[in-house]
């Protein structure tokens, strides 16, 4: 889309006070927006980059679809067993 800039600034330098600190904040509404959606696209090429994320969302995808998975009290038995464990190598 063409925008005739000089005729855009002609329209702001004709509307009234109220009506110019409107489009003001319209006018950093737009430059954050499209700071906001540089920086989303960017986190988004970074973490299609990254292989390790990739391997451990596609192992816990695996885990999901075997039914590996713990609910609050199973995770919490499991880890409550680990520490169990750790202690116990700890005292031989």
């Amino acid at each position: 889309m063409s925008v005739n800039r000089e005729e855009i600034k002609q329209l702001i330098d004709f509307i009234h006070e109220e009506d110019a600190a409107e489009v003001y904040d319209f006018i950093g509404y737009l430059n954050m927006k499209r700071e906001r959606e540089a920086i989303d696209q960017f986190d988004l090429d970074l973490l299609t980059r990254d292989k390790e994320l990739i391997r451990q969302v596609q192992k816990s995808q695996g885990d999901r679809t075997n039914g590996r998975i713990y609910n609050q009290e199973q995770g919490l038995k499991y880890l409550q067993n680990k520490i169990r464990e750790f202690e116990s190598e700890q005292n031989l």
